[in-house]
């Protein structure tokens, strides 16, 4: 796979409430694959905010199945999944292809049914593209980020520029 398409979500949006949910269900996506950290919540939070709530219940109703893959520890992540009501695959070792393809397993899903969800090119873009499922990308929620994502963020607006996303 060419390293730029590898970097190129299909779509990006400000947030997970303005993608068109009812349409990919329409087309066909049956599994959504949601990173946590700055896509469903907050940056290292412990507990999901009213808009995680927001948000998988308004996914679900359109009949896709939610699933968080998240790089994060699976205490924390599993803690927030538990309280969301939905899988989890911790440790996805995004941009690794293994945290996605167990989701994908997890939820008795194909890769051709699946979606994947996240703020990241580096992690969650480039992981969902190497998984070949559909792959698109939100804005990130909040401005305050851990120092390592914070140290991608120049790169990733390069690959942004360059890209045309």
């Amino acid at each position: 796979m060419n390293i730029f398409r590898a970097m190129k979500p299909e779509r990006v949006y400000e947030n997970l409430t303005k993608m068109p949910w009812q349409e990919l269900y329409n087309e066909g996506i049956r599994t959504a694959l949601l990173d946590f950290d700055n896509t469903l919540g907050p940056d290292h939070a412990t507990e999901p905010e009213e808009y995680s709530y927001k948000c998988i219940k308004m996914i679900e109703e359109t009949g896709i199945r939610c699933c968080l893959v998240s790089n994060a520890k699976s205490g924390r992540s599993a803690k927030i999944a538990e309280m969301l009501k939905i899988p989890v695959v911790t440790y996805a070792n995004k941009p690794g292809t293994s945290g996605v393809l167990k989701a994908i397993k997890l939820m008795e899903s194909t890769p051709e049914k699946s979606l994947m969800v996240g703020d990241q090119v580096f992690t969650d873009v480039i992981a969902g593209n190497r998984s070949g499922v559909r792959t698109f990308m939100v804005e990130k929620l909040y401005k305050s980020e851990i120092w390592y994502v914070l140290l991608k963020r120049p790169f990733e607006k390069l690959v942004r520029v360059v890209g045309k996303f």
